[in-house]
């Protein structure tokens, strides 16, 4: 199949691997963040980690929608589904969060709450076509990717006169994530997070393009490579990464050209720009409050915000104490590190969000990774 196949030559990528290896000065350590969920979940499918050297580490951000939502934001669309009569629509991954009192969306819909999985905005839009007489909203998640159908759902709502649609919105900016781990004591101060470079996320940039990442290679002088999904585009962006950081550069360059450009795709941000507007403050699970890190829909739209029309009230909720989700999402701690992990908490039952979707490290890791590492921690023992 074009554009996948030849992304998943075993061949090409032991001669990247080679590269790497001889490319990565033995005396230097290179510290390397993939922001993205995909690249996350490519890694550890693909064992890509196994394939380079001791000093090329890589290390998980917090490139997961589901994952970086707080327990409070899952608590207000519970609140939501609860009213007599609602419909509340979202994406799979997000019925299964963790939040309060052992509750998720899948256990409130078991409770007798009308939650809908939908796989687009546009499926939420035809539920509320459908039942003219039930109130509908559409919790909406995730980063600049899925931005844009939610900006054509409230716009297609109003087009059509849909009076009972509402958008519960929940989208969080990347450029402000990555500027928040920049800038945090963990990075700045302690070193317990040290980032030489970023692997830039694929589906975000051929939205907002590449242009967005100057700033950090420029003010922080951290290069940036934009990389496709494959194991290969992985395996390259590594490789550029590794070149850079030889010959002192902090650019941004763009492996994943096939899809991605400097300024991303005009019309998509266009559409967002008129529906959407930032907020001065949004809470992600693991990094806190993020300044202008999140959308809310402008008051032009106000009719489709379903925070006014119910007047939801966000309270921060603290994670489980047994969950080490906010340190992995910060790079601080590895699946591995957290006492739960693969014990009390499997995909199956997620204490976590981090194993809830497989964009996350931890369902990554366990899926991909951990009879490996218990493996090697026996052979140890013995």
């Amino acid at each position: 199949m074009k554009y996948i196949d030849e992304f998943r030559d075993g061949a090409v990528a032991r001669q990247l691997a080679a590269a790497i290896r001889r490319e990565a000065d033995r005396p230097r350590s290179y510290n390397l963040m993939e922001f993205c969920g995909g690249h996350t979940h490519a890694i550890s499918r693909y064992g890509v980690a196994d394939l380079l050297p001791a000093n090329v580490r890589m290390i998980h951000g917090p490139g997961c929608p589901v994952c970086v939502l707080p327990i409070g934001r899952i608590d207000n669309a519970i609140e939501l589904a609860a009213r007599p009569g609602l419909i509340l629509c979202t994406y799979a991954d997000t019925m299964r969060v963790p939040a309060s009192r052992g509750l998720s969306l899948l256990k409130a819909k078991a409770g007798g709450s009308d939650v809908r999985m939908v796989y687009s905005s546009a499926d939420a839009v035809r539920i509320a076509r459908e039942n003219p007489g039930r109130e509908v909203v559409f919790f909406a998640i995730g980063f600049e990717t899925t931005t844009p159908p939610t900006a054509v759902a409230v716009k297609a709502a109003e087009a059509a006169g849909l009076a009972n649609f509402t958008v519960f919105c929940n989208h969080v900016l990347t450029p402000s994530a990555i500027s928040n781990i920049l800038e945090s004591p963990e990075v700045r101060e302690l070193g317990t997070v040290p980032l030489d470079g970023f692997i830039g996320p694929a589906h975000v940039s051929t939205v907002i393009g590449s242009q967005p990442y100057e700033y950090f290679a420029e003010e922080y002088a951290k290069p940036v490579v934009i990389a496709g999904f494959e194991p290969l585009d992985v395996m390259q962006a590594i490789l550029m990464l590794v070149r850079q950081l030889n010959e002192g550069r902090a650019e941004v360059e763009n492996e994943f050209t096939r899809a991605v450009t400097r300024d991303g795709n005009a019309k998509a941000k266009a559409l967002v720009a008129e529906v959407f507007e930032l907020r001065k403050t949004f809470e992600w699970r693991g990094l806190g409050e993020v300044p202008y890190s999140a959308l809310a829909i402008k008051d032009k739209y106000r009719a489709f915000d379903a925070e006014a029309r119910y007047g939801i009230t966000y309270r921060s909720v603290p994670d489980n104490k047994a969950c080490e989700c906010g340190a992995i999402l910060r790079g601080v701690k590895k699946p591995t590190d957290c006492k739960v992990f693969g014990t009390v908490c499997t995909p199956e039952n997620p204490i976590g969000s981090c194993m809830v979707s497989s964009e996350g490290a931890c369902a990554a890791h366990y899926t991909y990774g951990r009879f490996k590492d218990v493996a090697v921690v026996t052979e140890g023992a013995r």
